[in-house]
Order: C-alpha cells, then sequence, then structure tokens
C-alpha cells in the first residue's frame, strides 16, 4: 500500500479487518457443517440452518446498519459491531442445542451486519477515483481471501480439536481492529438522518418467512399451513417493506437503482453471489460426506482460489479503474461457469487432482478478475454522501442471494447432496454465473459519479 497516505493506509487497516471476520464466518462454517449435525442432530436441515440464520439478520439489517452508520457514524457503528460480534461468537461455541445453535447464529448476523456497510463506506469517504479503485482491490482480495481461507481454518480446528473452536477465529482479528480503531479519528457529524426501525424489522421478519417455508418445506409439504403461512406471510411483509420505502428518508432508497451502474451491478451481484454460495456450501460438504475427505482436506480444496484472489485481485482493482470494469465483470462470471462446469468431472472414483483442482484453478481466475471491479463500479457510481447505504445495498443483495439459494438446496440437489445432487448443484452454480456475466455486459458502463435523485434534493 506504499501508494496510499498514511490515513488511507489505516482506514484500509480498519475496513479489511472489520469486514474479515464477517467474511470469514459466513464460511468458515461450511466445513465444520456435518461435524455440528453429528453433535447436535437435526441433519442437512440444521447445516441449511447454521448458514441461513447467520445470513437472515446479516442480509435483512445490514440496510438498517448502513442508515445508522451514516446517521451515527461509522467508526462508532463500527466499534459497536466488532464488540456484539465477539460477544455473539462466544455464545455459538457454546451452543447445546441446534435451537440455541441457530438463535447464536442469527445473533452473530445482526452484528456483522453493522460491521461491513461501515468499512467499504469509510474506504468512498476517505478516497475517490483511481485510488478509490485501489483500495477496494486491497480490501477484496483480502477480505474475499478470508471467504475463501475460512474453509481451511475450519477444517484444522474441526480435525484437531472441535467445530466449537471455528467460532472462536475471529477474537484475535477483533481485538486488534479495536486498536486500530482508536487511532482513527475522522470528522464525523451527526448527520440528523432518520432511521427507520420499522422498515428493518419488516425486512427481517419477511426474509426469514420466506426462508423457514424453503428449508422446512421437504419435511411439512407446501400443503401444511405452517409452509403457506410463513411463506405467503413473509413475501407479504417483504411487499409492505418495498411499498414503504416511497416513503421519506426510507431504507432503501429506491432512488439509487436510478443509478445505471448500480441497478445493473446490484442484478449482477444477485446472480454472481448466489452461484458463489451455493458452490461453497455443496463444496464444503459434499468432499466430506461423499468423497470421504477429512475437514482439513476440504477446506484445502479451495486454496487454490485464495491463492489467485491474493495475487490478482488488487491488479484486477487497478485495471477496472484504468479500463473500466465492464470486460471484467463480464469474463470472470462466464469464467467461473466454465470451472463450476468442470466439478462434472466428478466421479464416484473420486480424485481430487483431476477432478477438482482444474475447477478450482479456473475458478479462482474468474473470481479475482470479477469481485473487485463489481465492487468498484456498485460504489463508484454513488455520492459519498449515501456510500454508507450503498455499501449497505450491495451486501444486503450478496447476503439475500446466498441465503436464498441456500435455503432451496434440498431443492435443488433432489434432497440428497450424493454425486447426482453434487453435479445439480455445479450445473446450477454455471447458469447462475453465466447470467451474471450477461448482465454485466448488457448493462454495465465506465462508471461516473452520480447523485442519485433522492440525495441531491437534500
Amino acid at each position: 500500500m506504499a501508494s496510499f497516505t498514511p490515513l488511507q493506509r489505516l482506514v484500509i487497516a480498519v475496513a479489511v479487518l472489520a469486514s474479515f471476520v464477517t467474511f470469514l464466518d459466513g464460511t468458515v462454517v461450511t466445513v465444520a457443517l456435518p461435524a455440528i449435525s453429528r453433535e447436535l442432530g437435526g441433519g442437512i436441515t440444521t447445516q441449511q440452518w447454521a448458514v441461513d440464520a447467520y445470513l437472515i439478520t446479516l442480509s435483512a439489517l445490514i440496510l438498517l446498519a448502513g442508515s445508522v452508520s451514516d446517521a451515527y457514524g461509522r467508526v462508532t457503528v463500527m466499534r459497536i459491531g466488532l464488540i456484539a460480534f465477539g460477544i455473539a461468537s462466544v455464545a455459538v461455541a457454546a451452543s447445546f442445542t441446534p435451537l440455541v445453535l441457530v438463535i447464536a447464529r442469527a445473533a452473530q448476523g445482526a452484528a456483522g451486519a453493522l460491521l461491513v456497510p461501515s468499512s467499504l463506506a469509510l474506504i468512498t469517504a476517505v478516497m475517490r477515483g483511481e485510488v478509490q479503485s485501489r483500495a477496494i482491490g486491497v480490501w477484496t482480495a483480502f477480505t474475499t481471501a478470508a471467504q475463501l481461507v475460512g474453509p481451511l481454518l475450519g477444517g484444522l480446528f474441526v480435525d484437531l480439536l472441535s467445530w466449537r473452536f471455528v467460532f472462536l477465529i475471529n477474537v484475535l482479528p477483533i481485538a486488534v481492529n479495536l486498536i486500530l480503531l482508536s487511532r482513527l479519528h475522522l470528522p464525523e457529524p451527526a448527520r440528523g438522518t432518520r432511521v427507520d426501525w420499522l422498515s428493518g424489522a419488516l425486512c427481517a421478519l419477511g426474509l426469514g418467512g420466506v426462508v423457514y417455508a424453503l428449508i422446512e418445506q421437504p419435511h411439512l409439504g407446501w400443503a401444511s399451513p405452517a409452509i403457506i403461512g410463513t411463506g405467503v406471510g413473509g413475501a407479504a411483509l417483504v411487499v409492505v417493506f418495498l411499498l414503504r420505502q416511497r416513503r421519506p428518508q426510507p431504507l432503501l432508497p429506491l432512488s439509487l437503482f436510478g443509478v445505471r451502474n448500480f441497478a445493473w451491478g446490484n442484478l449482477s451481484t444477485l446472480f454472481v453471489y448466489a452461484a458463489l454460495s451455493l458452490n461453497g456450501f455443496v463444496i464444503g460438504v459434499y468432499l466430506q460426506q461423499g468423497a470421504g475427505l477429512k475437514a482439513t482436506q476440504a477446506g484445502l480444496a479451495s486454496l487454490p482460489i485464495t491463492i489467485l484472489m491474493i495475487l490478482l485481485s488488487s491488479r484486477a482493482g487497478r485495471w477496472s479503474g484504468r479500463y473500466g470494469p465492464r470486460l471484467f465483470m463480464t469474463a470472470g462470471p462466464l469464467i467461473m461457469a466454465a470451472g463450476a462446469l468442470l466439478l462434472l468431472t466428478v466421479s464416484e472414483s473420486f480424485d481430487y487432482w483431476w477432478q477438482v483442482l482444474p475447477a478450482m484453478i479456473v475458478f479462482g481466475l474468474g473470481l479475482a478478475l470479477t469481485v473487485a471491479p463489481l465492487t468498484s463500479a456498485i460504489l463508484g457510481s454513488i455520492d459519498e454522501s449515501r456510500s454508507g447505504i450503498a455499501s449497505a445495498v450491495n451486501n444486503a443483495v450478496s447476503r439475500v442471494a446466498g441465503l436464498l439459494v441456500v435455503a432451496m438446496l434440498s431443492t435443488i440437489v433432489g434432497g440428497r447432496l450424493d454425486l447426482a445432487g453434487f453435479h445439480d448443484a455445479a450445473r446450477v452454480t454455471a447458469a447462475l454465473m453465466a447470467v451474471g456475466g450477461i448482465v454485466s455486459w448488457l448493462g454495465i458502463r465506465r462508471p461516473v459519479p452520480e447523485r442519485a435523485p433522492e440525495a441531491a434534493e437534500r
């Protein structure tokens, strides 16, 4: 980070560590899922809820957190989020029933919602233009690496200690970041923004109802009153939430979607991150339950992706700032689609080196080309005064994408994550990636900072 000023380097370090813990905890769980279900029971349903309880509150409250960040200061909100996340992590590690685990994971997601929008908003507030693109590239390299190295760390803890230690990994980065935050002094006057708490509740309850119906319907059936009630009721609350956003000072400023790159970039995010979530979940579980690998070996399977992200992501951020993001946001997902299709070579006679490694290399190359340009195109198109909520919206879209695709896992894999189900998941992953690339080609243009109509009126 030699080209950055001391303040910019400190901001990047704080932003990376704050996002690191949420991304790490979102993916480290994947290799621990078989061990969790063996100890606590519940099979694939417990595994789905261990992931989605976290994603429900993270995705539903991240919009609310973006408004809170803009209203009360990013550093203050980040400090509260870090402390709450640490406490919730200890509660997850101490869980003794599936219900307690799910509740603690939901609390973790709520705390994590305070961290991601604040971290990216710090970058967009201090840096603009090509410097911002480089900074987002650095942020992307490390935070995405956290998502990808998570399964490896989780596997080591599962095999050598216990799955419970998986959720204590983030204690050290939280402590370090709290120290760094004490050294970061930025002018953050209160903006007087009204926080719409009711909209936050509507979003959380609505998503929760829809996800409950999707996860539990294989056991209860679509005709079950519980499935109909929660599914229809949740969808209705989501509709009410969207209608409420027409009011002044909404939680989700719909005017942001009048900015071309923001709208098309978030649509691409929806497909790309749904594919990433599906791929990560399925690989982490199948390589253990289907291929018979240990948790550490399953975590090592994605190491090539991590290496490629670290090597190429910051470069992709610089290239995007120089040449525009459209080419990278198109080529990257299409390359990942090809990588997902290579997983169809996995057979009953499992061989990681010939059946999985080539897919991981191709997938990692595509991911490195995609993430930094995608983030930069979306956030670089919005005025700095709305950077907190813009970041929150983009992160909410990515989490909702993962939330829904994991909730639909039983439908995608035919109720069992065997070899046939693994192949079905690979095909769906490839299709989602391809759509994400096509959407980027159709909609993304070289970003020009724009002020959303609503923000301009203020």
